[in-house]
């Protein structure tokens, strides 16, 4: 019950990463807001951990205000935030040279201004409580320099960069913000994007030779939105299992 009574916001929440993360900050005590776009999958978390959804296009400016101004009328505040949606899954792997603008523009709107959207919608609550925990998801793509989708690399070390510029201009209203780099992680979603071949070979280029699940990320997100970690704020925490030290 590490996090009792904090009121946490996690967006992407219907399946896979996000769907775990929702699920265990409600066992340490959080009171969970599922921001997901798919109504079906949303309201199906909201209740398995008995939380709140609103469905929430992260792209979109005005569905991120609703978020945050739904939260806070019905729980009166928000303490974390989890930026985790983002296209990935259904990316279908190609040179940089043929990836179609139109699906490079789809995918920064979500992972990149999705983020900023999200933070932004958040942050006047939080200055008000001069208080608040942002954990942004990026992705250990970005130190593998892996091939053929370019647009989700970048989208993920921009991730990163904004983590950075974020901390800087929160940290006076006592807001931290994070970041975190996960490995290949495998869970119910299915990834046209990895073959067993490649899951194999990620596997052995890692200094602990096991697929990660869902639990080692985990305890990193609690971790981060805890108060052990008042003091810590614009990093990145790479949690693959040692297959890129950085």
């Amino acid at each position: 019950m590490r996090l009792k009574d904090k009121v946490a916001i996690i967006t992407g929440a219907g399946q896979g990463l996000g769907r775990a993360y929702a699920q265990r900050l409600a066992r340490e005590g959080a009171k969970v807001v599922i921001a997901e776009l798919n109504a079906d999958r949303g309201q199906a978390v909201a209740a398995e951990v008995k939380g709140q959804f609103v469905r929430t296009n992260v792209a979109d400016e005005a569905s991120c205000n609703v978020l945050a101004a739904d939260t806070v009328d019905k729980f009166g505040r928000i303490d974390i935030l989890v930026n985790n949606a983002a296209i990935f899954s259904t990316l279908k792997m190609r040179p940089f040279w043929e990836i179609p603008a139109a699906e490079w523009d789809e995918l920064m709107a979500v992972n990149v201004r999705g983020v900023w959207l999200a933070a932004k919608a958040v942050v006047p609550q939080m200055r008000k409580q001069a208080s608040g925990r942002i954990v942004n998801i990026a992705s250990g793509v970005i130190w593998m320099g892996r091939p053929n989708y370019l647009h989700y690399v970048a989208s993920k070390g921009a991730v990163l960069a904004m983590t950075r510029a974020m901390a800087k201009e929160l940290g006076e209203f006592g807001i931290n913000v994070n970041c975190i780099t996960p490995g290949p992680v495998y869970t119910e979603v299915p990834r046209a994007t990895v073959t067993p071949q490649q899951r194999e070979a990620m596997i052995g280029a890692q200094s602990i030779k096991r697929a990660a699940g869902t639990q080692d990320l985990e305890g990193t997100v609690v971790f981060l939105c805890s108060e052990d970690a008042a003091f810590i704020t614009g990093q990145t925490i790479n949690v693959d299992g040692g297959m890129n030290f950085h």
